[in-house]
Parts: C-alpha cells; structure tokens; sequence
C-alpha cells in the first residue's frame, strides 16, 4: 500500500447516491449507487465507481520555502441545480470547484470541419448540412470551474457550503473565511483569532460549519474544547460569538492530557439544526443549541484507553482527528476508533455498538457481528484485550447516507460502505 491511497475523507452527496473519496495522492473517486435490479434484490443498491480524477497536485511554495501536499482534506458537495453535479475539495491551501456531468450523444456532420476535427479546404464545401446528434457510449466528464486560492497563511481544515447555495466557508488553524461561489480573487475574513503577538496564542480553530438552513448561523470549535456560534447579521467580522458552548472541567480529572484530550476534531450539526455533535479524543458530546452550559449527552468511545494515554502521546495516536455522523433521523451517532473499530450510539435506548470494518465483515450478506475490548480479568470468547489493540489501523472518517441506513467506513486504503438490509436496532 503506498501511502498516497490512505483515504483522507469521504463525503456523501445530498441525495446519497454519489460518494466521494479523496486520498493523500489528491485524487478524487467518485461512487455511483447502482440502480436496485428488480429480479436480483442481493445487487440492491451497490455502489460502483463512476469517476476517478487528479484534484490537488504537490505545490511548492516559494516565498515560505514550503511544500504543499496533495493530500485532500475535505470534499463538500454543492445542492445540485441541473443535470450536472458540483463539488468543492480543498488541500491545506487551495479550494477548487468541479463539474461533473455525463455525455452519451456526440455531434456529427460539421461543415467546416471533418470527423477527426481537422478544418476542411473551403474550396470543398459546397453545400451546408445541419449537424447531427449520434448516441456514444457514456462518458463522465470532470472539468474544474474555479480554484480559490491565496485565502489563507494557515492550513485549511474544514470547508462548508451555505444554505443559500451561493457562498462558502473555509477554515484554517487562526482564520475563517466566507467565499462567494463565482468569485474566485477575494475572501471576507469572518473570524480572526490570531493574536498580535504569536506567543499569546492559546487556541486553534479546529473545525467549522454553517447551520443546515439559517444561512447566517454558523459553528467553529477549538482545541480548547470549546464550540462558537456565530451569527452573520450581528457585525462582518465575528470574533465575538453570540453563544459560547464549554463543559467546565472536572477538577479530579485533570492531567497533562486534559487539554490535549478534550481539544474537538470535528463538530456536526444535526439534520434539523437543534443539537450539535462533537468529537473530542475520548467522546463523543451532543449539544443543544439552547444550552451553553454543558452537552445533553456524552458517549463514552473508548474510555479504556484512558490508562494509556502516556504511551499514546509517545506514539503521537493522541493527535488523530476523528469525525463523527448523524443518521437521517438524528437517532443514532456515528464516529471512528482504533482497530478499524466504530461505535454507533443509539440516543434514544442508549444502547451502543461496536463494529469491525474488515474484508471478513464486507462480504455479501455478512452480519456485522458487535465487538467488546476488555481490560484485565475475565475475557469472553471474542473479546479482544486493550493490550492488543492495532493502533495503527484507525477510522478516522465516517459519513452516513443522508436518508438511508447506508454508512461509508474509511478504514486506511480501503472504503467499506455497510448498509441495513432488514431494519435491525442499530446496524
């Protein structure tokens, strides 16, 4: 496996039946869902590749001296307003926008040029004929329609498209900046947190997004454990948010790694805009937009790694940046761990799960079959002990379908999409 296969996101499209992947090497494949066969019902939905392209290329920076990887950090897709379909993919500094659209029919019979497309002797053409439309095989087309480039000093963590389907958020470590989807040479900076002196630094901008449909109500979160709303109408630049959500910390769990371990890796509004999901290193926190207080809910992901938190600072693992998902419903939550392990929380039984994305468990008709990790004393047939734990196997990037029970596991180089064939409680 080379290293520029490692999956870096997956996003799912708004409809569900495009998926796209972007890797380390900047390349984007794009899933289609295949039509449900009527007289197969096992084909049901499959998702197949439907477009693979070169999105991000290394650049070097030669003003800083910098390389630019070609690692592509978010895929977002636009609503879709025509037959054709929009995506935005951003690396660490360069946002760009592609079209994908599909061609089955070709001209033929031009005047002034001959099949291959060469001009023709004028002298030759003496009567007009009135090109026609032929059926070809199909093909998809990616062609880019914007680069937004030069907006920002820091790395690009989060891209997010606004409900009013014109403009855009992007957001590095110190700044977010609020995009015009035709206007590709000028930003507004929306948030600035950098300080004057960059020894006072105490906190960065760890991830953002816009309200699913107030189109002025956005989020970021920081490194201290912190959530922003921000409100568009209040001024132009907010750097003063209008709600700050923060848990105040227990004074009997303090350690070396509190501030590392509650730092938020990704924040997720929930599909009716209420409640707010994030992920910190050991939990998973549902908010209520009214409630600033302190989460409605926090889940536990895997709360027996806390005793090995030394060694995994030592193997810098307690840096990983997990996402989390929502389900259509916004019952059921969704976020990564180690092993090629996921949790799923179930928020109105309380149940929770824990599933394995492997070759054994992607199968056709193969049932998820739930895992437990076990610390110490008496162990269960297929538990698996802490202590032997793959650190390195880790699902950093999860997205569920926006309606269905279909989720896609980004599990390394490879993309496992699980779905529900009967409707079980949780998987």
């Amino acid at each position: 496996m080379s290293c520029a296969d490692i999956i870096s996101t997956v996003e799912f499209n708004h409809t569900g039946e495009l998926l796209a992947t972007g890797d380390k090497g900047g390349r984007v494949v794009i899933f289609q869902r295949e039509p449900e066969c009527k007289n197969e019902p096992c084909s049901q939905g499959e998702y197949n590749v439907y477009s693979t392209f070169q999105s991000h290329e290394p650049e070097f920076d030669y003003l800083k001296s910098l390389e630019i990887e070609e690692k592509i950090n978010k895929i977002k897709w636009l609503p879709q307003q025509n037959a054709a379909h929009s995506l935005l993919s951003t690396n660490d500094k360069t946002i760009k926008l592609w079209k994908i659209s599909e061609r089955d029919k070709r001209p033929e019979g031009y005047n002034l040029k001959d099949e291959e497309g060469k001009m023709k002797d004028l002298s030759t053409v003496t009567s007009l004929q009135v090109p026609v439309l032929k059926p070809m095989d199909l093909m998809v087309e990616v062609s880019p329609r914007r680069i937004f480039s030069n907006g920002h000093m820091y790395h690009v963590n989060s891209i997010s498209v606004n409900s009013d389907c014109e403009t855009y958020m992007s957001a590095d470590d110190l700044r977010i900046n609020l995009w015009h989807l035709a206007i590709t040479d000028r930003s507004f900076n929306i948030v600035d947190i950098k300080p004057a002196n960059m020894e006072d630094l105490t906190e960065v901008i760890t991830a953002a997004e816009f309200h699913p449909y107030h189109c002025n109500l956005f989020v970021y979160s920081s490194s201290k454990g912190s959530l922003r709303l921000c409100d568009m109408r209040a001024s132009a630049l907010c750097d003063k948010h209008c709600k700050l959500y923060e848990e105040p910390e227990d004074p009997s769990n303090r350690s070396f790694f509190s501030e590392i371990i509650s730092s938020v890796s990704d924040v997720k509004f929930s599909h009716s805009g209420r409640y707010m999901l994030t992920r910190d290193y050991l939990t998973v926190k549902v908010w209520d937009l009214n409630m600033e207080t302190k989460p409605i809910e926090t889940y536990q992901v895997h709360d027996y790694l806390r005793s090995k938190l030394c060694s995994l600072y030592e193997n810098d693992c307690i840096f990983d940046k997990f996402e989390c998902a929502w389900n259509g419903s916004d019952s059921v939550i969704m976020t990564g761990a180690y092993n090629n392990f996921f949790r799923m929380f179930d928020r109105n039984t309380k149940r929770d799960v824990t599933l394995e994305a492997s070759r054994e468990s992607s199968k056709p008709r193969a049932v998820l079959k739930p895992r437990r990790v076990c610390i110490g004393g008496k162990r269960r047939k297929d538990d698996i002990s802490v202590d032997s734990l793959d650190f390195t196997k880790k699902i950093l990037h999860t997205a569920w379908h926006p309606t269905e029970n279909i989720i896609a596991i980004a599990a390394t180089n490879n993309l496992y999409i699980f779905q529900d064939k009967v409707n079980s409680d949780m998987h």
